[in-house]
C-alpha cells in the first residue's frame, strides 16, 4: 500500500513537500522553502526527516520557492534522482535557484562580517552555486497532459495551474500488483481572473486529492473594483506628487502587473510616465515569459498580438533597472514614478530600500498585490499595526498609504477552490487541506463539510495511506 507523509506547507503557507512511499520507491512532491518571520526561515537548516539519497525521483508542481527552494540542499545531502517538472518551468527553475543562492550567500557574507569583527564563528552556507549545477542537470521536462512513467508502476501528469508560467496541477497514478490508485496535488492553483494565463485544468477522478487553502478563508474583491482603486491610487499619487511603490513577486506577479498598467495606458488612466521594473530577476522572468507566449489565453487580442514584441512594446515608458546603480539612482526621484521590486513579501531585495526612501511620505503609496505571510514586513504593513517600522538598519515612520489589491492574487479564493474541487465526481476523493494558514484552512473545511464532502487538515509528520475513504468502509 502506498503511503503519504506531509512534511511541509501544512499548517502554513510555505515549504511545499510531501514524501510519497510505494512499491516501486520514493519520490517527493515539492522541495520547498520556508518563508517569512526569522523562526519560520530557521526551519530551512534542519535536515531533512529522511535519507535524501534514499529519494528517487522529485515531482516539482512550479518553480516558486517555497516550493523548489530546497532542493539545493536536497541534492548536497545525497539526492541523484530525476527531477520532473513541466517544459516552462524548466527554465524559471534557474532563474529562481540562482537568484536565491546569489543573495543567501551575500547576505551571509555580511553576517560573518559582523561574526568576525565579534570575535563570533562563522558560518558555512548551506549549500552553493554548485549544488544548483548539480540540480539543473537532474531536471526532466515533461508536456502538459503527458503521461510519464516515472517509476516501475508510477505514472505523472502535469495540468494546467494557471497560477505562474510552467505552474501544474500534479496527478499522479499508482499501480501496485494491479491495484491502481490516483492522487491529485493541485500545487497553487490559479485565480482565474489572471490576465495571462489559461484556467486551471479540470480534473474529475481521484482518491486522494491535496488541494491548497492558501486563500480559504475570502474571496477575493472584483476584478472591476480593484483596478478602479488601482487607476484612483495612480491618479492620487499623480496629483500629490508621490511615488507608488509595489512589492512583487519576479514570477507571475510582476508579469500581471505590466499587463494591467499597459491596459490602463491605453485607456487613459496612467498618469505615470516612468514605470521602473528594478528586479533583475523579474526582468529575466519577464522575457522568459515573452518566450512562452503560446502558454498565454487569448482573451485579449491587442495584447496577443504585442505581447511577442516584449514588455516594452506593450507599456512605453517601462524602464528595465539592472545595476545596483541604477536601482539606488530611482530613489532619487521625489515623486511621480511607479517602481516595481523585489521581494514580494519585502523580506529582502530591493523593495526594502524602495520603502525606505519612501515609505515616511505622506505622499507615497505602497500596493500591496499578493499573500503576505505571517512574520515578514508585506504582512505587517497590510495589518497597519506599527507607526515605525525598522528598515535597513534605520528606523522609518509609517506614513504612506497601503493598499491591498486581492483581486491580483494569484491564487484561487475560497469560492474558486470550491468550485474547482466541486468538479471531482463521486464518490469524491479522500480530501486534505494543505498550504495554508490555520484560520484559512479551518473555514475552507468548514465549506466543505457543508457540502458533506470530509475535509482533513493534516499535521506536520502525519502519515496517510493512498486510498479512498469510501473504499476502506
Amino acid at each position: 500500500m502506498a503511503h503519504l507523509t506531509f512534511l511541509g506547507a501544512t499548517g502554513q503557507v510555505t515549504g511545499s513537500c510531501y514524501l510519497l512511499e510505494t512499491q516501486a520507491g520514493r519520490i517527493l512532491l515539492d522541495c520547498g522553502m520556508f518563508q517569512g518571520s526569522k523562526e519560520t526561515e530557521k526551519q530551512n537548516e534542519a535536515d531533512f526527516p529522511f535519507d535524501p539519497s534514499s529519494i528517487d525521483a522529485v515531482v516539482l508542481s512550479h518553480a516558486h520557492l517555497d516550493h523548489c527552494g530546497r532542493l539545493p540542499k536536497l541534492v548536497k545531502d545525497g539526492f541523484r534522482g530525476a527531477i520532473f517538472l513541466t517544459k516552462a518551468s524548466f527554465s524559471l527553475l534557474e532563474l529562481m535557484l540562482t537568484d536565491a543562492v546569489h543573495l543567501a550567500l551575500r547576505d551571509l557574507a555580511w553576517e560573518n562580517k559582523r561574526r568576525e569583527r565579534a570575535g563570533k564563528p562563522l558560518l558555512e552556507p548551506l549549500y552553493d552555486l554548485d549544488d544548483v549545477a548539480t540540480v539543473l542537470t537532474l531536471r526532466q521536462p515533461v508536456a502538459y497532459n503527458e503521461n510519464r512513467e516515472i517509476l516501475a508502476g508510477l505514472s505523472v501528469s502535469f495540468h494546467e495551474a494557471g497560477h505562474i508560467l510552467g505552474s501544474a496541477i500534479v496527478r499522479l497514478q499508482i499501480n501496485e500488483q494491479g491495484n491502481v490508485k490516483t492522487l491529485v496535488f493541485s500545487g497553487d492553483l490559479g485565480n482565474p481572473q489572471s490576465p495571462l494565463l489559461r484556467d486551471p485544468s479540470i480534473l474529475t477522478d481521484a482518491d486522494v486529492l491535496l488541494l491548497e487553502s492558501t486563500y480559504g478563508d475570502r474571496d477575493h474583491k472584483p476584478l472591476v473594483d480593484t483596478l478602479e482603486e488601482l487607476r484612483q491610487t495612480l491618479a492620487e499619487a499623480a496629483e500629490s506628487g508621490g511615488n507608488v511603490i509595489i512589492p512583487a513577486f519576479a514570477v507571475g506577479r510582476t508579469q500581471d502587473l505590466i499587463y494591467w498598467l499597459g491596459k490602463l495606458q491605453r485607456q487613459g488612466g496612467l498618469p505615470q510616465r516612468q514605470v521602473y521594473l528594478d528586479s533583475p530577476m523579474a526582468i529575466r522572468a519577464s522575457e522568459i515569459y515573452a518566450e512562452n507566449t503560446h502558454l498565454f489565453n487569448i482573451d485579449d487580442p491587442e495584447f496577443t498580438k504585442v505581447a511577442p514584441q516584449g514588455w516594452q512594446a506593450w507599456l512605453p515608458g517601462l524602464i528595465y533597472s539592472q545595476t545596483a546603480e541604477e536601482s539606488m539612482a530611482i530613489n532619487r526621484i521625489v515623486g511621480g514614478a511607479i517602481v516595481i521590486a523585489g521581494s514580494g513579501m519585502c523580506n529582502g531585495g530591493r523593495i526594502r530600500h524602495h520603502l525606505k526612501y519612501n515609505l515616511w511620505r505622506r505622499n507615497a503609496h505602497i500596493i500591496i498585490t499578493g499573500f503576505q505571510a505571517q512574520g515578514t514586513l508585506g504582512r505587517i504593513l497590510v495589518e497597519g499595526t506599527k507607526k515605525t517600522l525598522k528598515i535597513l538598519g534605520v528606523q522609518v515612520s509609517v506614513a504612506a498609504k497601503v493598499h491591498t489589491l486581492g483581486a491580483l492574487s494569484a491564487h484561487a479564493d475560497q469560492s474558486q477552490l470550491l468550485q474547482w474541487a466541486g468538479n471531482f465526481k463521486t464518490p469524491k476523493p479522500r480530501l486534505y487541506l494543505i498550504h495554508g494558514e490555520k484560520n484559512a484552512a479551518l473555514s475552507l473545511q468548514t465549506c466543505f463539510q457543508r457540502t458533506g464532502w470530509n475535509a482533513h487538515i493534516p499535521k506536520v509528520g502525519d502519515r496517510i495511506e493512498v486510498e479512498n475513504e469510501f473504499e476502506r468502509q
